[in-house]
């Protein structure tokens, strides 16, 4: 069986002011395959991030979800997708469950049906003992299962996320790889945006490395690994950057 190509990005571009944020941009992600987006801070891993989520349009290029074109078809292509932002933010006097019921209502669910789907998040994401409190209680880490909760919640076909362990404990950090590696195992897509490099060596099915807002490789960490004659990631890194000629991915 072919496999699906749930998010496809080609050719993007995005300017401001002085400055090319995102540089003719293209890849893919597959069905149940884990893609990590890496590099420093200021390489343009957000903008990107935020074009294929329909939150930044474009200076070029297009973007598909689950065949739908994100540009011609905005409301379909974002049913399909669910985004967790590096600030996103939650409302403090609401809790996790009153968020959820929110966001699901918004996405034309109701009833019975969402609140079952409420219960199996709160479950799956151990939040029973802080789903019924005021989410301006929580901690860092809590917070994050919160949002991730919205973000999975109309069970997406494509998860789009930016650094989501970023300032969490160890022990938070590490619930939320497992969660998006079980994501991967129930075939969804995933994309995120990451400048930790263990996190990508562990969790990614492939890479793809950005600086200055071009991709300068694309692989398995095998591929890059060989690519650039390096014997890790930081230096597939380094080794790229330095020669500063950008190729795109796949």
């Amino acid at each position: 069986m072919a496999t699906v190509d749930t998010l496809v990005a080609e050719g993007l571009v995005k300017n401001f002011p002085g400055v090319r944020a995102v540089d003719h941009v293209s890849f893919r992600v597959r069905a149940g395959e884990i893609v990590g987006l890496l590099g420093p801070n200021g390489a343009g891993k957000t903008t990107t991030l935020r074009m294929l989520a329909g939150i930044l349009t474009p200076d070029a290029g297009r973007v598909s979800i689950s065949g739908l074109d994100l540009h011609r078809r905005p409301l379909e292509a974002k049913r399909r997708l669910g985004f967790l932002s590096g600030d996103t933010q939650l409302y403090n006097r609401l809790t996790p469950r009153e968020v959820l019921r929110y966001f699901g209502e918004l996405y034309g669910l109701g009833g019975s049906p969402l609140e079952r789907r409420i219960d199996t998040l709160t479950e799956q994401l151990e939040m029973t003992e802080f789903a019924s409190r005021p989410c301006g209680t929580l901690s860092a880490g809590q917070k994050q299962r919160a949002n991730i909760a919205r973000a999975f919640l109309h069970e997406p076909d494509l998860l789009i996320l930016d650094e989501p362990t970023t300032a969490l404990d160890v022990i938070s950090g590490q619930f939320i790889v497992d969660t998006i590696q079980r994501e991967r195992a129930a075939g969804k897509a995933v994309l995120f945006s990451t400048h930790i490099m263990s996190e990508a060596e562990y969790l990614c099915d492939r890479i793809l490395l950005i600086h200055r807002g071009a991709l300068f490789d694309a692989g398995t960490l095998d591929e890059l690994l060989a690519h650039s004659g390096q014997q890790n990631l930081t230096d597939a890194f380094l080794h790229h950057v330095g020669r500063g000629r950008p190729t795109q991915g796949s």
